[in-house]
């Protein structure tokens, strides 16, 4: 697409040429393509000009510097006035074609606007027995006819089952009974207040559609019921058409947006069927009212579940089953394949109801979707990984946020509040750590990102050697990493030198193939799948790298220090065997010269001692998987913007020096938010000398989040954590602390929002008056020896939770949430999470 296009073009072309790429990444920021072919034909027109420009400009550089060479100059120029030409002309066009809509554009906008009208007949099934949101159905049916509520919003992803449980509350006689005028509204992602009030009226049976203003008036005393499908909020602000808080009036709102739906007093979630419902409803679908014949069963069970809870993937699939032969081969060659055509087919069937989920994202959304489109399907993305890999990208690019890195936060939360980015797990605040694709939009994502040649995927032989596919393509995701040792489809990729992104996303492979690095151009190395038995050396020559990621067991070469446009280096190890501390790696000391790094993480290295004064890594925010020796003044003052500290201890059997004593050099960092401190198998034994009291003291007063492993202090030393101003998070793993008795004191931890104890040998624990004032989630787990937990907790305290734990902690938690429903009954009830394995 020309909006990600003119993104990598900014990142390659630097402040001398920025100008006129900003202007037009501006002027495609306020464009609504939509679905009109001729728009599409002239965003492809940009992206190509993009392209054309941005390979013409890299021929340029040398380590993206712009070489100044008399002649160079002279092409620049030419290249520059070309490319602007060649934009304005086509901004012209796009502007002229925005204001002068053809017949064909029209006939789509109307077309659009009533997708959402079909969906309800795609649903294919009797509303009076709608499937898994019979509960649903009921809970708002008594909101609705027992209590005085104007206005509800029924929310989630397209196919889910919105309209079709609409529509059963729309035709239910205790509803209907108790309005005088009905109206069933479908509103498209552009808001015709014209259409829509001809649609009211018509439904209404207003025949003079002379004054409809007029008539509007006339109904302002009537009760009216009205469903309305929508895309955008503006309808609901038209207060002469949705009568908010008119007495005896109701407006039920379908919508796949969040923003949308919290305009409306109450809101629904319409959730995923589980396993046995969408058995159910294939069941039903395929065979009626009729037993499916035994045979078939199990096959049809795991078929069912591949469609992921989603009911018009089960609908589609439903109907090309019952029309291919119902046998027990054929069933289970389906059942056994994801990708089966059985599924493609239904995915593409379902394409024009996704789409505008899609379509009519802001411009500066887009990218970032298809790009989570580039991992496996069903993958569960790490949300920290897909962030830094936007960013080193350079989408999103921020508007009104300070940093790159809070916005591209903020975009992933739009993506997951208009329901195309499904959300894997939260943290304790809400926030997203995992998130993916539904496969449904994960096939409509590889579609999109093929035809908008932003992505390409390989995941066959048959995939490299394609005769269009993979050329001009600008990212390549191979999602079979032997087909690197295969010959043909390795010159195949090789062949691809416009690729700047290349993807290794396969299942992890530990035999070493050859990584095809001759693609000069690549600015994206993602091959942490990939084993490399000796570091390829070609890497080096990457000068555009912004973003690197390796498996490899053994030391970094000094060239590394080349890319000097590297942001984010992530290398991990194959094996975990802690060599002698005598023996210990080192990055090399020219890493102190590659002033771009925001992101280091290389597992048994550490940083060594800078090598002149003016040594400085200014854009370093997150250093992970160091040991203590990287934790040294020389080293850590020369990190000035330091945000994450992640500290990995390996005791080697010759480490005579007590692990813990660095942490008071921890002081050094200016403004750390994040320190984990993590000892690998540590020694658990009775009677062992802790670590001195001293080694908490001097903890940074900025920390918010804090992880410790394997340290075994003192429950004594926690008074040096507690006092922490700022500390949000605290996590205590594998006998972080020891003893059998932790006493909390009054007034401790002001600010803790989420506590975990996980392995200790605690057994009671004690909060003593208003500590813990703050705290919204305790989790233990693994604590077999604690038997009691306080019946005391502050009120903000939301969820419990209990994993592997004796039982006699359970009891006291149930005691706890009777006490805060008593005491705290107008507050959210306090949940309690409770798994024993030996309860299953």
């Amino acid at each position: 697409m020309a909006y990600a296009a003119l993104i990598s073009l900014t990142q390659t072309i630097r402040e001398s040429l920025c100008e006129e790429a900003d202007s037009l990444e501006h002027f495609l920021n306020q464009l609504d393509i939509g679905s009109s072919d001729r728009l599409i034909a002239l965003d492809e027109q940009i992206r190509e000009a993009v392209f054309e420009f941005e390979d013409a400009l890299e021929s340029h550089l040398s380590n993206h510097f712009i070489i100044l060479s008399q002649s160079n100059q002279h092409c620049i120029r030419q290249h520059l006035h070309s490319f602007s030409q060649t934009i304005n002309t086509v901004k012209e066009a796009y502007i002229h074609e925005l204001h002068n809509p053809s017949e064909q554009q029209q006939q789509q906008q109307e077309e659009e606007n009533n997708v959402v009208r079909s969906i309800s007949d795609d649903c294919g099934r009797d509303e009076s027995e709608m499937v898994g949101l019979s509960d649903l159905f009921t809970e708002i049916k008594d909101r609705v006819t027992k209590q005085s509520t104007t206005s509800i919003s029924l929310v989630g992803m397209a196919g889910i089952g919105k309209t079709a449980l609409a529509k059963k509350l729309f035709q239910d006689p205790s509803i209907s009974s108790g309005y005088d005028k009905r109206a069933f509204v479908s509103v498209g992602p552009r808001y015709q207040r014209e259409r829509v009030l001809l649609d009211i009226l018509t439904q209404l049976n207003h025949h003079d559609f002379g004054d409809q203003q007029q008539v509007l008036v006339t109904m302002e005393g009537d009760e009216r019921l009205q469903v309305l499908t929508t895309w955008v909020k503006q309808c609901l602000m038209d207060s002469n058409l949705f009568p908010w808080g008119c007495g005896g009036s109701l407006v039920c709102v379908t919508t796949r947006s969040e923003e949308v739906a919290r305009h409306l007093h109450y809101k629904y979630v319409v959730r995923f069927l589980n396993k046995k419902e969408s058995w159910e409803l294939l069941r039903r679908e395929v065979f009626d009212e009729m037993p499916c014949p035994a045979e078939l069963e199990k096959a049809g069970m795991k078929i069912a579940e591949i469609c992921e809870g989603l009911p018009l993937t089960i609908i589609k699939v439903a109907q090309i089953l019952s029309e291919a032969d119902k046998t027990a081969e054929y069933w289970n060659e389906v059942a056994a394949d994801k990708r089966h055509s059985v599924f493609v087919d239904a995915y593409d069937q379902m394409y024009k109801v996704l789409y505008p989920s899609y379509d009519y994202l802001d411009q500066y959304l887009k990218p970032c979707f298809l790009y989570v489109g580039a991992f496996p399907q069903n993958y569960e993305i790490p949300t920290f990984k897909l962030i830094n890999m936007w960013i080193a990208e350079g989408f999103p690019k921020p508007y009104w946020y300070e940093f790159s890195y809070n916005f591209a936060w903020e975009c992933l939360r739009q993506l997951s509040h208009k329901n195309v980015v499904m959300v894997h797990k939260k943290s304790y605040c809400n926030a997203i750590k995992s998130c993916g694709l539904h496969s449904s939009f994960w096939h409509l994502c590889n579609k999109e990102a093929r035809k908008n040649k932003f992505f390409c995927a390989l995941n066959s032989l048959a995939d490299c050697l394609a005769e269009e596919d993979p050329k001009s393509q600008r990212r390549l995701c191979v999602r079979n990493n032997v087909l690197f040792g295969i010959q043909d489809a390795y010159d195949s990729i090789a062949s691809l030198l416009s690729v700047r992104s290349l993807l290794c996303t396969g299942p992890y492979h530990q035999y070493p193939v050859p990584i095809c690095l001759s693609l000069r151009s690549l600015t994206i190395l993602d091959a942490i799948t990939i084993r490399c038995y000796e570091f390829p050396m070609e890497v080096v020559k990457l000068v555009h790298l912004r973003y690197l990621t390796l498996t490899y067991d053994k030391s970094l070469p000094a060239s590394i220090s080349e890319l000097l446009n590297l942001q984010y280096l992530i290398v991990r190890r194959h094996l975990s065997i802690k060599n002698s501390i005598r023996n210990s790696y080192y990055l090399p000391v020219e890493i102190w010269d590659m002033q771009e790094l925001k992101h280091l993480q290389v597992m048994g290295s550490d940083l060594p001692h800078p090598y002149c004064e003016d040594s400085l890594l200014p854009n370093l925010l997150t250093l992970l998987d160091v040991s203590p020796k990287s934790c040294i003044n020389n080293v850590l003052e020369r990190i000035p913007n330091l945000e994450k500290l992640g500290i990995r201890i390996e005791s080697a059997p010759d480490n005579v020096e007590p692990p813990l004593l660095f942490l008071d050099r921890i002081s050094q960092i200016h403004k750390p938010s994040t320190l984990k401190c993590v000892i690998i198998n540590p020694k658990i034994t009775s009677g062992i000398d802790v670590a001195p009291r001293a080694a908490l003291s001097t903890l940074p007063s900025s920390l918010v989040k804090l992880t410790l492993s394997g340290c075994g202090f003192p429950w004594e030393e926690m008074s040096k954590i507690s006092s922490l101003p700022n500390l949000k998070l605290l996590k205590l793993r594998c006998y972080a602390f020891r003893g059998p008795k932790w006493e909390i004191q009054e007034e401790e931890f002001e600010k803790l929002e989420f506590l975990l104890i996980e392995d200790t040998d605690l057994v009671n624990l004690t909060v003593l008056g208003d500590s813990l004032s703050r705290l919204q989630l305790l989790s233990i787990k693994h604590c077999y020896k604690l038997q009691k937990i306080p019946l005391k907790f502050g009120t903000y305290q939301t969820k419990i939770e209990l994993v592997e734990c004796n039982p006699l902690p359970q009891t006291f938690a149930n005691e706890l949430k009777d006490l805060r429903a008593e005491k705290y009954y107008f507050r959210h009830p306090l949940v309690l999470n409770v798994h024993s394995s030996w309860d299953i």
